[in-house]
């Protein structure tokens, strides 16, 4: 799994939407909020769609490299399989999403709640063949203080997942609608560079904005301590995140709605399998590039 991520020709799959984003995931899938009437129905039908997804023909290891998962989807089987012994038979890595949502914004960011359930959660990941896990904060602003605390947050938290043996996938989200979006990318990669600095475990990932200055975060693709980085679409729609990517050498995509913004439960499985591989083919050829 290691060498995969190190050195697999590809990009890493977000399919790791949870409670909140969720009906917004079915209803860009073609499935309105009267389908379900309640949580275990509408998770249902969402693991039905990730399932179609991981059990196509074209998801596997030659373009797809990996894939972030949400818990929920971690604990099911697809194909007759629990989903990441499926995965990684197609060369896919498995990744958890590990983070309970986000704080209210302060000093310009949101942080990550807290979650003290961590360690069994990583604990269960391991058990079940995971290789990382993902977490999630977001900058809305280029607030030294704010940015400072959002990093420091996330390398606790990083520290804890190591320890389990798993690799940890920072992610500090830059609002791409920021006006401020160039400093918050500057004090980012100021406060990263820090922190990797002075990181004393095995190489972490990173899953980061594509910067409104494309290169930017060069250092960090070639940076000791870091084993990938990747990029978040971040609103973009999938044409102009691609563009985008493809101006940063050395980051991989992780996207979500880029990635499946064109499917839809309605269509056949030749249908549905034809637009996922068109979408994998546009993906790959930006991470590549």
């Amino acid at each position: 799994m290691l060498d995969q991520i190190k050195s697999g020709q590809g990009f890493i799959a977000a399919l790791d939407q949870s409670g909140g984003s969720t009906p917004k995931a079915l209803k860009g899938y073609g499935i309105e909020a009267d389908a379900f009437s309640n949580d275990e129905e509408m998770f249902g039908l969402i693991h039905d769609m990730r399932s179609r997804i991981v059990t196509a023909p074209c998801f596997n290891g030659e373009k797809v490299i990996g894939a972030i998962l949400f818990e929920r989807t971690m604990d099911g089987d697809a194909g007759g399989k629990p989903v990441p012994s499926l995965l990684w038979e197609r060369g896919v890595v498995p990744f958890l999403k590990v983070d309970k949502g986000l704080e209210d914004e302060a000093d310009g960011v949101q942080l990550m709640k807290a979650n003290p359930g961590l360690d069994e959660l990583c604990e269960r990941a391991v058990a079940k063949g995971v290789f990382g896990t993902k977490m999630r904060s977001v900058v809305n602003l280029a607030n030294a203080k704010g940015v400072k605390a959002i990093v420091e947050q996330q390398f606790a938290e990083a520290k804890r997942i190591a320890a389990h043996g798993l690799v940890p996938i920072i992610e500090p989200e830059v609002n791409i609608k920021s006006a401020e979006r160039d400093g918050a990318d500057r004090l980012l990669l100021q406060e990263i560079t820090s922190a990797l600095d002075s990181w004393d475990g095995a190489p972490v990932m990173l899953k980061l904005s594509l910067p409104a200055e494309a290169g930017l975060f060069q250092p960090l693709v070639d940076h000791p301590k870091v084993l990938r980085v990747v990029a978040l679409s971040g609103g973009f729609a999938r044409p102009e995140a691609c563009v985008e990517l493809a101006k940063n050498p050395g980051i991989i995509a992780s996207f979500s709605r880029a990635l499946l913004e064109d499917l839809r439960h309605q269509m056949s499985d030749d249908e549905f399998n034809a637009s996922l591989g068109g979408a994998i083919k546009e993906i790959h050829a930006a991470s590549v590039a």
